[in-house]
């Protein structure tokens, strides 16, 4: 079957333009993608700013919060494997409108929480309702996007993370003031309600709109389908092996802690950076667009090296590089002597962090080709997103027991600091050069 696709290929390279091809594929899947994954990701971050008044609503300590915050990344992470198989097995479509109808409402439902067991509860559901949709994302972009492609178009993807900030943080700021009492309810009651509907929403629209597979496109042209299905399977596409073996492959668990490493960082800043901010002695609206601050740089930097990854064909430099960044600007911001320094450096932070991850991801596509990539991805992923428990959980202990958040900083920045020696090491032990 490889065969008669490679063959079919050569026969249509004269009349088909790969280029055109992936960039029609990204135009029609890439939009609602990146629409949900935003409002996925604001939703699991949306808690930062409600703790700027929920916590003295509540009676939440920091230690409190950041342990409560981040149990959302319990059952998130023990279910991102068999989501991602589940997704494999029955189809995006199916399963990305199921993920995304049952978190919105499960959001929607925190706006009703009354005492601390209530909100650890719905943070352990949330996690359960959206495990598996951001690996299910790349595995499913896998199905799509050939190698050469895949850095900036994940990076695409991966763009909501930082707009979801640049968006989100004023969008939250405004709310928490601008509707705070009305009808006697508090403005961090409307914000966990108010952003939960859109997720229901890309739900349905999901159900009708995404293709599981590209021989499913009707809008690709015949000639378009067999290039991209034989461009796939010449790179090694899906095969008949078990997927659950990568559960035993040394290189999942290595990359898992890399990623660890990379978005310890990433939580780090998104469950505390606007109370780091209002720290400034600034009012809730303002920290709000502060936030957004360092997720703006971030989100150009994100979009420039991934596009700078396909040209030079190169993935490992490229994380390594940026994940160094990314630790030094934590620490600086650890050791910043004014606002505005810390400012600075806390966007240098989010500029390495967000930028090292498209390529991170398309290294591990590389690395994990076939039914490899089904479980190991999620695997990754998981083990990855444990920082999302850790890391808010870290800076509130700190905080809790220094009065001040830069100790906790400059504990996030070895995270980052760690996660280049083994992207290094795994890229030497699978063979892989570094301009795969």
């Amino acid at each position: 079957m490889t065969d008669v696709l490679a063959r079919s290929a050569r026969q249509t390279a004269q009349e088909i333009d790969g280029e055109r091809v992936v960039a029609k594929v990204a135009r029609r899947l890439i939009p609602i993608l990146v629409t949900a994954f935003f409002v996925a990701y604001l939703d699991r971050v949306n808690v930062g700013f409600a703790a700027l008044t929920m916590n003295k609503d509540l009676g939440f300590t920091p230690e409190f919060f950041g342990w409560a915050a981040g149990s959302f990344f319990i059952g998130y992470c023990l279910l991102e494997a068999p989501s991602n198989y589940i997704l494999h097995r029955v189809g995006a479509r199916v399963w990305m409108a199921r993920i995304m109808v049952s978190w919105g409402l499960v959001s929607a439902l925190t706006a009703f929480v009354w005492d601390g067991t209530s909100f650890v509860v719905l943070r352990v559901m949330l996690g359960v309702a959206e495990a598996g949709f951001s690996p299910g994302v790349i595995l499913y972009l896998t199905y799509w996007i050939p190698a050469a492609q895949r850095a900036r178009i994940i990076g695409a993807f991966l763009l909501a993370l930082p707009l979801s900030s640049v968006v989100g943080a004023p969008l939250s700021g405004l709310i928490l003031s601008g509707l705070d009492g009305v009808f006697g309810v508090a403005g961090w009651r409307w914000l966990f309600f108010i952003e939960a509907a859109p997720a229901m929403l890309l739900g349905v629209a999901c159900y009708f709109y995404l293709p599981d597979r590209p021989s499913d496109a009707s809008w690709l042209t015949p000639q378009e389908r067999d290039w991209l299905l034989a461009e796939l399977a010449r790179e090694g596409g899906p095969v008949d092996e078990s997927p659950w073996r990568a559960l035993r492959d040394p290189r999942v668990l290595t990359l898992g802690v890399a990623y660890f490493g990379i978005i310890v960082a990433l939580y780090g800043l998104g469950f505390w950076l606007p109370q780091i901010i209002k720290a400034f002695g600034v009012d809730v609206v303002a920290a709000g667009f502060l936030t957004a601050v360092p997720f703006v740089f971030g989100a150009l930097a994100m979009v420039l090296w991934s596009r700078s990854s396909d040209r030079k064909n190169e993935r490992v430099a490229h994380t390594v590089l940026a994940s160094l960044v990314a630790s030094l600007g934590l620490a600086a911001s650890a050791y910043a002597p004014t606002p505005l320094f810390s400012m600075i450096a806390l966007s240098v932070a989010a500029v390495g962090t967000l930028a090292s991850m498209p390529t991170f991801w398309s290294f591990v596509t590389l690395a994990l080709p076939g039914a490899g990539a089904v479980v190991g991805v999620a695997v990754i992923n998981s083990i990855g997103n444990v920082s999302g428990f850790a890391a808010p959980y870290l800076v509130g202990l700190i905080k809790g027991a220094t009065g001040e958040f830069d100790y906790a900083l400059l504990a996030l920045a070895a995270g980052p600091l760690m996660a280049g020696p083994l992207v290094l090491l795994i890229a030497r032990a699978t063979l892989l050069p570094p301009r795969a």
